[in-house]
């Protein structure tokens, strides 16, 4: 994610060099493929390994460089890349590693490749304990990673997804994007799961209100400044419309689109649905939202095919709820922007982050607990989406403000994300100035 214009520092330079290496492709993969993009969940492991195929190059390039004045100092990496640990161990640096993610799901994942639990009879619903968690949460089988449901002992692809979790476990430290008023619980002590090392949380980087009409997130079906005119028609009903998106990775399943769908019409709430671009929507749906909002008629909706500015709609006043799998970038944006959500995860690390929200924050309303395995019925969203319009989950919109001036605060000048990253900064630039035999 970028950061937003407010988080930058003259102090801290803005130079930042791009080296394009090879991708480094695998035989699972299809021809072609050189990101996670539009891959097959199925084929994520093979991505992780084959990350690990630029080890040779990143190392050959970093040595050209020993000695001289941009010798590599530090490796700041994704924890996808958790191959750049022995790198880093190769060249005598220190490796940190950052997580896109938040840091009880990061603890979560990590927990699971170095405890290696099982469940008991090959039962979906048996529930997966995490003892070194604050409060030992359990989640059941099927809402765990599928990185981990599909390990199979001794298989090339699963062994090296372990591999590279383990290896993250060597670094000297965590890089967060998250915030400390968001998981106060898991930053206040080292965390057993993440090998007891520090975390530093420099989140959210989600955009300024001046950077919401961006084209951030790539290319979108339609306009932030169309998609907005649309909705300054709810001026004189502001929070009424709910936005709802599951984001690039998750694919809604025909059960799971028909049961939204079915609450839309049946509770008239004014809605955007950025349904992506194979969303299965039920058979004459987009028509009759048309027909509705030509009439005027009870509710006024919009479908927008491909990807929305999701960070445009959020921030505009008419926009009052966010429908969303709880994947971390649409949770931080959502945060930031002061918009409760209404939860609905359909795989992995959504399932944690839709805990942390509902039970801890308590700034989501549960839509579904079943995943992509079961869809809820029409009659149960619609239950939901009329709590959250009639104003019965006034407090949990509330919360959502809260979390909103929480967030801008930590990465204002003092907070405690600012002040996170300025000592990151510091200590990045310290061992540049160290000298190496």
């Amino acid at each position: 994610m970028k950061p937003p214009p407010r988080r930058s520092s003259p102090s801290h330079g803005d130079a930042v060099g791009e080296l394009v290496l090879p991708f480094p492709s695998h035989p699972a993969f299809p021809a072609g493929v050189e990101s996670a993009k539009g891959l097959s969940p199925a084929l994520f492991g093979a991505l992780i390994v084959a990350y690990a195929g630029l080890r040779a190059p990143l190392g050959d390039w970093a040595r050209e460089r020993t000695g001289g004045p941009d010798r590599v100092a530090a490796i700041l990496s994704d924890f996808f890349c958790g191959w750049t640990q022995p790198l880093a161990a190769e060249l005598g640096v220190s490796r940190i590693a950052f997580s896109p993610s938040a840091v009880y799901g990061t603890a979560v994942l990590h927990s699971l490749f170095r405890r290696m639990p099982q469940r008991e009879d090959g039962d979906d619903e048996s529930p997966i304990g995490f003892p070194d968690l604050p409060g030992a949460p359990a989640y059941p089988w099927r809402q765990l990673t599928l990185l981990y449901r599909t390990y199979r002992d001794g298989d090339e692809v699963s062994e090296g997804v372990r591999r590279n979790f383990l290896w993250n476990l060597e670094a000297s430290s965590f890089v967060s994007n998250t915030f400390r008023r968001l998981e106060e619980r898991y930053l206040a002590a080292p965390l057993a799961d993440l090998g007891f090392r520090r975390v530093r949380a420099i989140g959210p980087l989600a955009p300024d209100a001046a950077d919401a009409a961006s084209g951030r997130g790539g290319e979108t079906a339609v306009s932030a400044a169309d998609l907005c005119a649309w909705l300054d028609g709810f001026a004189d009903d502001d929070g009424s419309v709910v936005y709802i998106s599951f984001g690039s990775m998750a694919v809604l399943q025909p059960p799971h689109a028909a049961a939204l769908a079915a609450a839309l019409e049946r509770t008239g709430v004014p809605f955007v649905w950025a349904v992506g671009t194979a969303a299965p929507l039920p058979e004459g749906f987009e028509e009759r939202v048309a027909a509705a909002a030509a009439g005027r008629r009870r509710g006024k909706g919009r479908v927008v095919w491909g990807w929305a500015p999701q960070v445009a709609a959020l921030r505009h006043r008419a926009v009052g709820w966010f429908v969303t799998h709880c994947g971390w970038n649409s949770v931080l944006e959502a945060s930031a922007a002061g918009v409760p959500m209404l939860a609905w995860p359909m795989t992995a690390d959504p399932f944690v982050n839709a805990r942390l929200l509902v039970e801890e924050a308590g700034a989501a309303v549960p839509v579904s607990w079943g995943g992509i395995q079961a869809a809820p019925e029409a009659e149960e969203v619609a239950r939901v989406l009329e709590a959250a319009a009639g104003g019965q989950c006034a407090h949990v919109a509330a919360r959502a403000k809260e979390l909103a001036e929480e967030a801008a605060a930590t990465v204002s000048d003092g907070g405690a994300s600012r002040q996170e990253l300025d000592e990151l900064v510091r200590e990045l630039r310290e061992l540049g100035s160290e000298p190496k035999e």
